[in-house]
């Protein structure tokens, strides 16, 4: 029983921190109003997370974790290189829709004023995520799917069509594209460095 119980008690700690983490801010919210949101007490959270720095870190951590495991398949995959740098975008605009509020707290941690909160490596996700689709377009380049470029620019203009895609479906969730819009997206600017087949 005990074993059944607690993964859904941990959860929803997590989930109820994620939410007031996101809506207040990480310094403004309290022990107590996460256990007093998720309907536990204080110790429950304490055995589970330590205190509420091992609960962000956790939260963190897990979703992180999902990114770096997309970022590892990548490269593994079977196809064009344009074919596996759409999945993955595609994929990654799936997980940040699947952890939004996740990202809300990422966000406000990473931009915004100092919060107090335990250190966390955004940028070698982000550094890792980078050098992976340049690593794709450099396939591309080589297999002369893509036209010989600037593989820092391109990469760039790659990455910044989910940017894009993210902050306005934070800011402006009623102009926000989905996941197939992102893909046509992302296909106007391969219009822009595929390889011309008459010519090349």
């Amino acid at each position: 029983m005990t074993t059944k119980a607690g993964p859904s008690v941990r959860q929803k700690i997590l989930e109820k921190g994620t939410e007031l983490f996101a809506r207040k801010g990480y310094a403004a919210t309290t022990v107590r109003e996460i256990v007093t949101a998720a309907g536990v007490t204080k110790p429950v959270l304490y055995y589970y997370f330590q205190n509420k720095e091992g609960l962000f870190r956790e939260l963190m951590s897990q979703a992180w974790e999902r990114f770096g495991f997309l970022i590892t398949i990548a490269l593994k995959e079977t196809g064009t290189a344009q074919k596996k740098i759409i999945h993955l975008i595609e994929k990654t605009y799936e997980l940040f829709l699947d952890q939004i509020e996740v990202a809300r707290v990422g966000y406000s941690i990473y931009y915004g004023p100092p919060q107090g909160a335990p250190f966390f490596d955004f940028d070698a996700y982000h550094l890792k995520f980078q050098e992976t689709v340049s690593n794709l377009i450099l396939e591309g380049i080589e297999k002369k799917e893509f036209i010989k470029g600037n593989v820092v620019e391109m990469t760039w203009a790659i990455i910044g069509v989910l940017n894009v895609a993210i902050e306005i479906r934070l800011g402006h969730p009623e102009m926000a594209v989905d996941q197939k819009g992102l893909g046509r997206i992302l296909n106007l600017v391969f219009g822009g460095i595929k390889k011309d087949k008459e010519r090349g």
